[in-house]
């Protein structure tokens, strides 16, 4: 799949390159490197596969769709029907349920990598990625900490695919006098599960799928959660009418303009679900599928949350002023007794940290030109993960992007073998 390259250092040696490429291993990819090993990079992984373009995937964690292994709570599940989450050309389990488990969805893609004979490098982190105009090859620069004592290595390649996708970095607001609180403090993504929240007044920042599910599992766990909603959020029921409030505004988008699709769903929601405002969740101007496709805000798919927010269970509560000693001041002047903090503050992406380029994508990380185009960059540069439209967006991109590659690879090499065909010719006409 790849082979290293024992006399690329001669070759760069007059080219004025940097000091510490002699430093390192250096390895020439015959085709693309993926960085992550995450859903997007196994479904781009997969489609080179079927195509015969060989490939190399760095993943810095030691195994596949690490987010999903390492930094989620024990009672997740897909938000949205499997149909919808599945990657190319590998459908589910028939007998997984409508919406699967954490760990049904880990067990899948592990299955999708072995299906497809996909082994990325794990314990390898990127440093450093950069387009190399006098060779016209991207540099990508890892460290690799799988033994005792970490090395370096080079890739070269023609290709580079950017996988680690919108999630890639817990995000941690600073928030005044947190460092003085005392308590326990976590994000998110380091939560499992209420049970040692037993008991505890627990401040929830955040009121996104993670901040009203994570509130629902400790109040499970009979912990007393308050939810910080410091803006509006729209929450709709994850199915209207027995089917999949998803699926359901998928199928109407195909027959009807994107604002009327948003009535119909609030007009469903108000019905299902009533005035939420009276409990602190106000709706924002903007319907929830234009905001999603304008901001990239996800709205929020109610799975038992809203009833312990009616009981009172779940207590919502304003923005945050600051923190003292086991105790949080709000914007409103009201002050709580906690004992513990949860940042459901969501994610972000770290592609600014090592990805040297700056057309390609924005500085928060993000391609700049939005879904559909957002999945092709100069010289060989390629992005998966970052639609804001899930798994399904991801897989889209994904085939695009395999798609493109193979075409660009198999050009080049029968331009190489042409190549080398008349070369030989030429030789041979010399005796």
């Amino acid at each position: 799949m790849y082979n290293t390259c024992l006399d690329i250092p001669n070759m760069f040696q007059t080219s004025g390159a940097d000091d510490d490429f002699f430093a390192r291993r250096c390895i020439w990819v015959n085709g693309p490197v993926i960085v992550g090993a995450g859903p997007s990079g196994l479904a781009v992984g997969s489609g080179l596969m079927r195509q015969g373009v060989p490939f190399v995937i760095l993943e810095r964690a030691n195994c596949v769709a690490s987010l999903w292994q390492n930094r989620t709570y024990d009672r997740l599940k897909l938000h949205l029907p499997k149909q919808f989450c599945q990657l190319p050309d590998f459908p589910f389990p028939e007998d997984f349920p409508e919406y699967p488990t954490k760990y049904q969805f880990i067990n899948y893609l592990e299955s999708y990598a072995r299906h497809f004979n996909i082994n990325p490098h794990f314990n390898e982190t990127v440093q450093s990625a950069k387009y190399d105009e006098t060779f016209g090859l991207w540099r990508v620069k890892t460290v690799s900490t799988s033994s005792s004592n970490p090395s370096e290595v080079e890739y070269l390649c023609r290709w580079l695919v950017v996988a680690t996708g919108e999630n890639a970095e817990k995000f941690l607001p600073e928030f005044e006098g947190l460092q003085d609180f005392g308590g326990r403090v976590m994000h998110a993504c380091d939560y499992k599960s209420g049970e040692s929240y037993r008991g505890e007044r627990v401040l929830v920042v955040g009121c996104g799928n993670s901040g009203m599910e994570v509130s629902l599992d400790l109040c499970n766990h009979n912990a007393s959660p308050s939810m910080v909603v410091r803006s509006s959020v729209h929450v709709l029921p994850r199915e209207i009418l027995g089917r999949s409030t998803f699926e359901l505004a998928v199928t109407m988008m195909k027959w009807l303009p994107l604002w009327m699709v948003d009535k119909i769903l609030l007009l469903f929601s108000r019905l299902i679900l009533g005035n939420l405002e009276k409990y602190g969740l106000s709706r924002p101007c903007l319907g929830p599928l234009q905001l999603k496709n304008t901001r990239g805000k996800t709205p929020v798919l109610d799975i038992g949350a809203l009833e312990k927010v009616r009981s009172g269970k779940i207590k919502v509560v304003p923005g945050i002023k600051r923190f003292y000693r086991g105790k949080v001041e709000l914007v409103n002047g009201e002050i709580l007794q906690i004992d513990s903090v949860i940042l459901a503050t969501g994610y972000r992406s770290n592609v600014p940290s090592w990805l040297k380029e700056n057309e390609f994508f924005s500085e928060d990380g993000i391609p700049k030109n939005q879904f559909p185009d957002g999945w092709k960059g100069n010289a060989g540069l390629y992005a998966v993960g970052f639609t804001k439209r899930g798994l399904s967006g991801a897989s889209l991109d994904a085939i695009s992007v395999a798609s493109d590659i193979a075409r660009s690879w198999k050009e080049e090499t029968k331009q190489k073998k042409i190549t080398v065909a008349a070369r030989h010719r030429r030789c041979i006409s010399h005796f």
